[in-house]
């Protein structure tokens, strides 16, 4: 448990007098920092117990994944367990409700997704990112496209073409009705001049849950990350046709972008922290000085480059313009996929 902050200027104290170094009392997170006077600690008594790390998808996606090494890490710097609990459903409304009317107070925060701006305009929810506390932005990824090994097509070209002939035969999954993979195959198929359910989309509590259907040929498509099926890609069993970006991905340098196929489209998914609407400032500044340190400590980085995930780091004030941009640009893009209700 996190020694208090009295008892620990008082060890502080000493340890100055005594002309000791103060580097090796210091902080969790592993940067070498001396943490008798960690810039990170703005908060009077906080935390006051074990912090809840909201997670609004199943156990063993990328967003999981991301959000598990995350609340390791801060449970490090704040002295306190930072217990993970995934609260699936409602296409990510549930969990992300649950952070939303989370007490003010820090003791629960969460991993909001891109589906934050989005599910309300598919009528699921009146939720919105106003009635959050951006802490900040951790994550960028884009979408990828995957099916079986033993498809037909070979490329994205061929998929496509045979979406024409044959629409509305074909299944999809990744995340929830209306998600960011959901938008990902209407924004694409309304690209390549197809009605957005050409390709029909099965809901589903995100994209471990997708892939392992994939693989057992529940539905034909997978629209996700390409590092969430990264196992199964290098294990064979399924295939990747293109990724939704301006460039390949390091990662995957043999699959081709959507742009290379003949469709002009990209999109991505993107994760950070947040908690509830009226968070304290002082506690803001603490979490967010922390999420930064974890962010571009070399720990983070080693994880995120060998699980092939993107890292990308906005603060506070700009998370918070940044869920504003995305909100009205997912509103418009939605609208035009006929998916805005």
């Amino acid at each position: 448990m996190r020694t208090t902050r009295t008892l620990w200027s008082v060890l502080a104290a000493f340890v100055l007098l005594a002309g000791t170094a103060c580097g090796s009392l210091g902080g969790g997170g592993g940067d070498g920092e001396g943490a008798a006077a960690d810039p990170c600690d703005k908060a009077t008594n906080y935390p006051r117990g074990p912090v809840q790390f909201i997670i609004p998808w199943a156990a063993g996606g990328g967003t999981d994944s991301v959000g598990r090494f995350i609340a390791n890490q801060l449970g490090e710097r704040l002295g306190t367990q930072v217990n993970v609990v995934n609260r699936t459903g409602g296409s990510g409304a549930i969990g992300h409700t649950a952070i939303s009317t989370a007490r003010p107070d820090g003791q629960t925060i969460g991993m909001p997704t891109v589906e934050l701006t989005m599910m309300h305009w598919l009528g699921l929810t009146q939720l919105t990112y106003q009635q959050f506390t951006p802490i900040g932005q951790v994550n960028f990824d884009p979408a990828g496209i995957t099916v079986r090994s033993d498809a037909p097509w070979k490329d994205v070209e061929e998929l496509l073409a045979y979406v024409e002939k044959n629409p509305g035969e074909l299944t999809a999954s990744g995340t929830g009705q209306g998600g960011i993979w959901d938008l990902a195959r209407a924004g694409m198929l309304v690209e390549a001049g197809l009605p957005p359910d050409a390709i029909r989309w099965v809901p589903s509590d995100g994209a471990a849950p997708a892939l392992q259907e994939l693989a057992a040929g529940g539905i034909d498509i997978s629209f996700a990350s390409l590092v969430e099926n990264q196992t199964l890609i290098e294990e064979g069993r399924v295939k990747a046709l293109g990724i939704m970006a301006e460039e390949r991905a390091a990662n995957f340098p043999d699959v081709p972008t959507l742009e290379e196929q003949g469709v002009d489209y990209a999109m991505s998914a993107w994760r950070g922290v947040a908690g509830p609407e009226g968070l304290p400032d002082d506690i803001v500044a603490e979490l967010s000085c922390h999420v930064q340190k974890i962010v571009n400590g070399q720990a983070y980085k080693s994880f995120m480059a060998e699980a092939g995930f993107g890292v990308t780091y906005r603060g506070p004030e700009e998370f918070g313009r940044f869920l504003a941009a995305e909100d009205k640009s997912k509103g418009d893009l939605m609208r035009r996929a006929g998916l805005a209700k």
